[in-house]
């Protein structure tokens, strides 16, 4: 039998604010787009509705990427992780992931880090 959407979203565990860090990952390149929030409503509607919905710490207030942009996120799969605190969204992007309008919100700030040694054979 298969969990309903209660059991699913009761395995998550939201911080002390209620709310769980979502990444967002473009299901066919694995490509890492972009990290939002979500509290228990934003991960039923996007475990339900097919489309990716957030919530915003600043607005106070559910968004659902590209309502307003068009560059939506549509739901390919979703992944709770090991700990249960972050959740994996696949996603096929259409258009920009990043406000700033481009691909990824990850490549703007390279912190150069010292790179570990090669991995053992």
């Amino acid at each position: 039998m298969t969990e309903s959407i209660d059991e699913r979203i009761a395995r998550v565990s939201f911080n002390g604010d209620g709310l769980v860090a979502a990444i967002v990952q473009q299901w066919d390149t694995h490509e890492v787009l972009m990290l939002g929030w979500m509290d228990a409503e934003a991960l039923r509607r996007t475990l339900t509705e097919g489309r990716v919905t957030f919530w915003s710490r600043s607005r106070h207030e559910y968004w659902r990427k590209g309502d307003t942009s068009g560059n939506i996120q549509l739901v390919r799969g979703a992944r709770l992780d090991c700990d249960g605190d972050a959740v994996l969204v696949m996603v096929e992007q259409v258009g920009p992931a990043c406000h700033t309008g481009t691909r990824t919100c990850f490549d703007a700030d390279d912190l150069e880090p010292v790179r570990g040694p090669e991995a053992p054979a």
